[in-house]
């Protein structure tokens, strides 16, 4: 976090990081989304110097909450599944539908 953060974003930052990890995210990438985050908040706030449009136009993290992440209704795309399934070697994953690869690696 930058020096001078307020105590309510150093907690923002540490509660997301522990719970990215907790996740299985990586400590470079979990400080790194965490970072990201308070700072979007920091700027639709008005507590930065600097703000991108994309900060302030955009629907907050919060409410985003992972809209983006390809873990909604529809879940993982076909490409991260036939991904899985080649680290898995699973035979057939070429000519396999996305519900077919979905089953095969194991939801």
């Amino acid at each position: 976090m930058p020096a001078g953060s307020s105590p309510k974003r150093e907690r923002q930052y540490e509660h997301i990081k522990a719970g990215l990890k907790k996740r299985g995210r990586s400590e470079d990438k979990a400080e790194e989304i965490a970072a990201r985050t308070v700072n979007k908040e920091r700027a639709r706030a008005g507590e930065s110097k600097q703000k991108s449009r994309t900060s302030t136009d955009d629907i907050s993290s919060s409410r985003r909450g992972g809209l983006r992440s390809h873990s909604g209704s529809k879940g993982r795309t076909r490409d991260q599944l036939y991904n899985e399934a080649k680290e898995k070697n699973i035979k057939g994953r070429s000519k396999m539908t996305k519900d077919q690869l979905a089953k095969a690696v194991g939801r």
